[in-house]
């Protein structure tokens, strides 16, 4: 994953402190580059429309995911608001205290923001805020997260996502409007033919082709020697053939229909390919899903590791959790390191190839991008998944939230969501909110 890109730009008006305003903007720098973000910008103070339309042209070279504006001084609002109207990204306007000498107002900063928030607020642009040092951590950790929210917005804006074949009959929760997906988000599906444009090539795939691909898995999961080979070269045909058309036709990601098709022509299971796929950024949806593949989108954005798209399929009284299961499309970075990680048969259909082992224990953020109530919503969420034996074969886990596993179910149930829900490891609930914020998106809280 690349880092996120923040612009950072300090204003002044020279009639204030310059040289203490200069001392100022090196402290919050220092603390910044802290960031796990790469920073476009540098401590020279703006004063003037000149130094201003400078800052511009080196910004319109870079994609931006955050416009930091420092406020070293106090300034007018002019170039504050030419730089919200000139770059697309979201805008975070710091302040900073200084003492209460009974003397000279040094710096009148808070007041700059204050003006600035005015002017922004009358032309309808939103933003946020903080008034703090500049050594001050909380800063850091404010535009850690809008830079998060940020990438993520501008990824989901230029991303392209293969919609392979459609959506199983009776599937609502994997209906898709790609229009509307393109007006509200900017990005762009790609209709893909399950027969042309995947089943044909994989039936052209001569056994070589998949060799070293097989040959890799065989260093990361058993069984594949117990596995059938034909069905075996079908779904490792599969997860070439997608990835090969991803690098070609520039796909992040994939909803792709897994059934019945892939097991009664072409004899194996999507669901192996689609956790490999997963496994390398290129995150998968089945039954077609696209909004479902947009979350795991957000969340792998955001998080900068995989994501995965599960069931909620029961719960386990004994430990007060909801079971997470999927046939066995959950990446292999999921897996729990102290479980065998196998291949296995599908459980329905007895084909191969799925994956088969236990979710890892730690932190989780859950999402799903919902259209249940005729526009988009984002449900959020946050859990620990616990260790513990498989639930059932495949991909499973155990997921315990702060409230009881009752109480999540019927929020659930209750809010229309649709039947999958993706997950990321790591705690990023307020990235996902500043995220929503940015998008204009309702929020539903699971948790």
């Amino acid at each position: 994953m690349n880092s996120p890109n923040i612009a950072f730009v300090p204003i002044a008006r020279t009639t204030f402190d310059i040289e203490f305003a200069h001392q100022k903007t090196q402290a919050a720098l220092a603390t910044l580059e802290k960031g796990p973000f790469h920073i476009v910008g540098s401590d020279e103070l703006v004063t003037d429309p000149d130094g201003m339309d400078m800052v511009l042209s080196t910004l319109a070279d870079q994609p931006i995911d955050a416009l930091l504006i420092f406020q070293a001084t106090f300034a007018d609002s002019s170039m504050v608001m030419k730089l919200a109207q000139a770059v697309d990204a979201p805008l975070f306007m710091w302040a900073v205290p200084e003492d209460h000498t009974g003397g000279r107002l040094r710096l009148n900063s808070l007041c700059g923001i204050n003006l600035a928030g005015h002017a922004l607020t009358r032309a309808g642009i939103s933003y946020r805020h903080l008034f703090t040092a500049p050594e001050d951590s909380r800063a850091l950790n404010e535009v850690i997260v809008l830079s998060r929210a940020g990438y993520a917005r501008r990824i989901l804006k230029g991303a392209r996502l293969g919609r392979v074949g459609e959506n199983p009959e009776g599937f609502e929760t994997c209906l898709v409007d790609p229009a509307k997906l393109t007006q509200r988000f900017g990005l762009e599906i790609v209709q893909l033919d399950l027969q042309v444009d995947i089943f044909d090539k994989v039936r052209k795939l001569e056994t070589p082709a998949t060799q070293p691909i097989l040959d890799q898995l065989s260093q990361q999961v058993e069984g594949l020697d117990e596995m059938e080979t034909g069905p075996v070269h079908g779904t490792l045909g599969t997860y070439k053939t997608l990835r090969d058309t991803a690098s070609h036709a520039k796909l992040q990601g994939y909803a792709v229909r897994c059934w019945p098709e892939f097991f009664t022509e072409l004899g194996c299971a999507a669901c192996g390919a689609m956790s490999m796929l997963s496994n390398e950024m290129i995150p998968c949806s089945c039954e077609a899903d696209v909004n479902g593949t947009i979350t795991q989108l957000m969340l792998q954005s955001i998080s900068g590791s995989q994501a995965f798209g599960t069931d909620m399929v029961s719960i386990d009284e004994e430990r007060d959790a909801m079971v997470l299961w999927h046939c066995g499309l959950a990446p292999l970075s999921m897996a729990d390191p102290e479980a065998e990680k196998r291949v296995t048969l599908h459980s329905n259909r007895k084909l191969p190839l799925l994956m088969d082992f236990p979710l890892k224990p730690g932190t989780v953020t859950i999402a799903r991008l919902s259209e249940a109530r005729g526009d988009y919503v984002l449900a959020v969420g946050e859990g620990e998944i616990i260790r513990a034996p498989k639930s059932f074969s495949g991909t499973s886990g155990l997921i315990r939230f702060a409230k009881p596993a009752h109480d999540f179910l019927d929020t659930l149930i209750r809010s229309g969501l649709e039947h999958h829900i993706s997950l990321t490891y790591g705690s990023y609930t307020k990235e996902l909110i500043a995220l929503a914020n940015l998008l204009e998106l309702p929020i539903i809280e699971l948790t």
